[in-house]
């Protein structure tokens, strides 16, 4: 490969790194060009899959900032760029291999970690992010419609005339009678009641002196 299409081939995949969220290294020799298709069908418009150069790839990557340990970029190599859900990528991967044996799937670089072959396949046995938000949405849906219920039946009751809460009837004034007339105090701190009859002093009247009547002349 001459030097400018080495050089325009590593620019392309340093790209190709950097806009992908995970990166799946795989080996495809055995498998034919209408396998070579479907592969690319079953990983979705999404992802990238390239047939690559070994020595190329490892520039690009080093580029990209992403580290690839040399024993994945052995033999005839291709690279999945993956741009949108790993897990459904894994999950392509994983169901193409089943009927194409030929496919190596040697590892990945997800998240800034490699994954090995395993790793990948637990990732692909696990809900797609689809599959995961949809539950989620059921779950919120059926617990919105519980509240909706509940409150539809506090609706009814208040509306069918449900006797008032307690505490309003305890919240009102009590209004006490006033006393009866001449009832007696017992609190200590009434006032005493009054003496109705009270005696008014004895006045002593003066005996009057005796008038001498005057002599006879």
């Amino acid at each position: 490969m001459a030097r400018p299409d080495k050089e325009a081939a590593v620019a392309e995949l340093t790209e190709d790194f950097r806009g992908a969220n995970a990166t799946v290294l795989t080996e495809y020799r055995g498998l034919s060009v209408a396998a070579m298709k479907t592969l690319r069908r079953s990983l979705g418009a999404e992802t990238k899959y390239s047939v690559v150069k070994n020595t190329l790839t490892k520039i690009a990557a080093k580029n990209a900032g992403v580290e690839i340990s040399d024993d994945l970029l052995v033999g005839p190599s291709a690279v999945a760029f993956i741009k949108g859900d790993f897990i459904e990528a894994a999950k392509g991967l994983k169901n193409f291999q089943k009927e194409n044996s030929a496919l190596v799937i040697k590892g990945a670089i997800f998240e800034g970690k490699t994954l090995t072959t395993a790793e990948i396949m637990q990732y692909a046995d696990l809900e797609s992010r689809e599959v995961l938000l949809s539950k989620l949405a059921g779950a919120m849906k059926g617990t919105m419609a519980k509240a909706a219920r509940t409150l539809d039946a506090l609706r009814i009751k208040l509306e069918a005339g449900a006797p008032a809460a307690p505490a309003a009837e305890a919240a009102a004034p009590v209004v006490e009678e006033a006393p009866a007339a001449g009832a007696v105090a017992t609190d200590a701190t009434e006032a005493p009641v009054a003496e109705a009859a009270v005696e008014a002093p004895v006045v002593e009247e003066a005996a009057p002196e005796a008038v001498e009547a005057p002599a006879a002349e």
